[in-house]
């Protein structure tokens, strides 16, 4: 409501919301109370059309603007505006740039302009596009028009990177909750990943929708064509296939109840689907930014929803290599290079999985979330406490000037030439973790700093120093204990303290599939999205309810007097034959 209020008194406004949480509400409502036009600047045309029907259905004047129309299409689009029939506009980063479709809204009322994934904009979020950067014209183009920027992800960095592009006025600036208590998070050492991921879809989710995110357009032709080999309804998703392809690929995610879309980040971003059941990650993400957007994907419907991941060392090593083979500014790859150290920190911690994530947004959870796999079977740990003071020590005593390879190789006794020209080769620090990997230092060396013993001394250098804490660790007053990583989480015997999510999903299943069928043939006659006519949601509130008539109809969450008007007739029977 906070950030309605703000839109509606005129003034700029960033909102960082999760997936799932309502950002659509942000402009939707405006459109409703306010005089003029509404226009939402949304990065994928593909998903227009879905959510112009969407809000369709629900009785709301809406259209877009896009390349995909012809020109007839356009003009009869304007022709919707000019008769002042239309309550929002979509149109792409692009678009509202063009000077035909720029010029044709100056001749309107436009009472606000939207822009959705508003991450995209910044050059240290987790998608930038170039589309975007453009966007910051607008305040010229409609100087009196009051701009909302809207995202699920945006550190603070970010968010200031944000305000400044787009040009903001002294925005008012909401952060809502990132908790998504619905979604279980694990993460699991590959193994064999083709292996893990079926015997994990058949345990939990057999028959309901997912996404396999994959890092190479390759791997995710590969994934996809062996699950459809052990027998899962899978198709491919990735910016080069056809045009046809990708949107078969579209059309069936919105359409199948239990399909599987694997695919690179292409796909995802602004998908309004809210029963997708899981979202598993193939490769490491490059940033806890991209992870949690991705993974937001998934029970956007409030409904338990699982967050699966496998990855090995080999990701960091090629996450790495593209990084330092790109041609940006050095600056930026600091920045990039830091945000993948978090998310090996993520994978790597033995605490709650819930409450690192919220902490690297800045929020604060009180107790363990009891839903994710740190919590429901706590990992095997082992004692680092000695290694763990090597590094402090190492640290310490050149000077803590050095950033994490430079105190490695003191420590494994390395005799490069910056070693042995600082004279560090008679320190006594140097060659004592020369029975240690690279790989398994650096991951204490990370832990050291998610749980505070050091901290970074200059992100220009990403040198460390060591904080006070780090002296109860020297002195051994305090131990660091760190994951053992296994491929698959034990079963627990132990039930969850936690009721921070009751599911009633089960009740009346039967009714529940029946239900379903019903939605889809209705679906199918009208060439939309099943989801469009009802959400699982709606569907498990009137197995729950068992409505008798319109009236009790309109008592179930997400019927409103248009839907009910429109579908009541089609669902009550089945529920009476139930009774």
């Amino acid at each position: 409501m906070a950030t309605i209020t703000s839109v509606l008194e005129g003034k700029d406004t960033l909102t960082i919301m999760p997936t799932g949480g309502g950002k659509s509400l942000c402009y939707q409502i405006p459109a409703l109370y306010s005089e003029g036009v509404v226009i939402v600047i949304s990065p994928l045309i593909s998903l227009m059309k879905d959510q112009v029907t969407g809000l369709k259905e629900h009785g709301i004047k809406a259209c877009f603007l896009n390349s995909s129309q012809s020109a007839s299409e356009k003009e009869s689009v304007k022709s919707d505006i000019k008769s002042g029939h239309v309550n929002l506009v979509y149109v792409s980063p692009e678009g509202i740039l063009s000077p035909g479709i720029y010029r044709f809204l100056q001749n309107f009322n436009i009472s606000l302009i939207a822009i959705d994934e508003a991450h995209c904009v910044s050059q240290w979020g987790h998608e930038f596009r170039a589309d975007y950067i453009r966007l910051g014209e607008l305040k010229t183009i409609f100087p009196n028009v009051t701009m909302l920027a809207l995202t699920a992800t945006a550190d603070e960095k970010t968010r200031g990177d944000i305000s400044l592009q787009l040009g903001l006025n002294s925005p008012t600036i909401f952060v809502d909750s990132f908790d998504r208590p619905n979604i279980k998070y694990q993460i699991l050492e590959r193994a064999d990943e083709i292996k893990q991921l079926d015997q994990f879809i058949k345990a939990n989710h057999s028959g309901e929708c997912g996404i396999v995110y994959c890092l190479s357009r390759k791997k995710v032709e590969r994934v996809a064509e062996k699950l459809c080999q052990l027998g899962h309804n899978a198709v491919c998703y990735h910016a080069g296939l056809s045009t046809e392809v990708r949107e078969r690929s579209q059309d069936l995610f919105n359409t199948e109840e239990d399909l599987i879309v694997v695919a690179t980040i292409a796909f995802g971003m602004g998908i309004d689907r809210p029963d997708v059941r899981f979202v598993a990650h193939l490769d490491l993400p490059k940033s806890i930014e991209g992870y949690y957007q991705e993974t937001g994907r998934a029970g956007r419907d409030g409904r338990p929803s699982n967050a699966w991941m496998v990855y090995g060392l080999q990701d960091v090593v090629k996450l790495s290599q593209m990084l330092e083979t790109t041609q940006a500014i050095e600056s930026y790859k600091k920045v990039a290079r830091a945000k993948l150290d978090s998310m090996l920190c993520l994978c790597e911690s033995v605490s709650c999985r819930r409450i690192f994530l919220l902490s690297y947004f800045g929020q604060k959870l009180d107790q363990d979330c009891g839903n994710c796999d740190s919590c429901l079977v706590p990992a095997d740990t082992c004692d680092a406490t000695e290694d763990a003071q090597k590094i402090l020590s190492a640290i310490y005593r050149t000077n803590q000037i050095y950033g994490a390879g430079y105190i490695i190789d003191v420590l494994r006794g390395s005799k490069n030439a910056k070693v042995l020209e600082r004279g560090h080769d008679q320190l006594s620090v140097f060659g004592i973790g020369k029975s240690r990997s690279k790989t398994y230092l650096g991951s204490i060396l990370r832990q050291l700093l998610n749980q505070g013993f050091i901290r970074v001394k200059n992100w220009e250098y990403r040198n460390f120093c060591l904080t006070e804490k780090s002296k109860d660790l020297l002195s051994g007053a305090q131990k660091l204990e760190v994951r053992v990583q296994r491929v698959e989480s034990k079963k627990s015997t132990k039930k969850t303290k936690s009721t921070r999510h009751i599911d009633t999903a089960h009740d009346n299943d039967d009714l529940f599939e029946e239900l379903r069928s019903i939605r889809l043939e209705l679906a199918k006659k009208a060439s939309i999205p099943p989801y469009i006519i009802f959400s699982d949601k709606s569907l498990r509130d009137m197995c729950l309810l068992l409505p008798r008539d319109k009236t009790e109809f309109l008592m179930v969450n997400g019927v409103g007097q248009n839907k009910c008007d429109r579908y009541a007739e089609s669902f009550l029977p089945k529920i009476s034959e139930y009774l």
